[in-house]
């Protein structure tokens, strides 16, 4: 459904650091770095593939970047393991604790998720739940 998503950053190197280590409990992989003329920043995939792609980067328009109000970004997990590992992953590298790993069956009956805010106050959800993860 996404091609990418993109948060802002304004400490990038804290920010490349703290999802380099969350995002690896999940399979993700750091892409190499593209100066593509815009800001700098970090990106991360899935290692077969090219898409979707998640990014974390110096605004655009130069101002400092600040969290949304509403926004949350959901990470799918290969398993309630995986799950578990990103959240305390997270928690250990600073984010502050929104919601435990477990199921949420007034989501779906098998929806097992966790929630955490990063370093810098977006909201994060970890989600396993049959058919969240394409098949590779």
């Amino acid at each position: 459904m996404f091609s990418h998503i993109q948060l802002g950053a304004r400490d990038l190197p804290a920010m490349i650091r703290f999802y380099d280590a969350v995002l690896a409990t999940l399979g993700l992989v750091r892409m190499p770095d593209n100066h593509d003329g815009g800001p700098q920043g970090a990106g991360w995939q899935r290692p077969d593939r090219e898409w979707p792609q998640f990014y974390v980067q110096l605004p655009f328009n130069g101002l400092p970047a600040t969290w949304g109000n509403g926004v949350q970004i959901s990470f799918a997990a290969a398993s309630q393991d995986q799950v578990q590992a990103a959240w305390r992953t997270a928690l250990a590298m600073g984010a502050q604790d929104e919601g435990a790993p477990g199921l949420r069956p007034q989501y779906a009956s098998d929806y097992y998720g966790a929630y955490c805010r990063d370093i810098e106050g977006n909201k994060l959800c970890f989600v396993h739940a049959a058919g969240v993860m394409s098949p590779t």
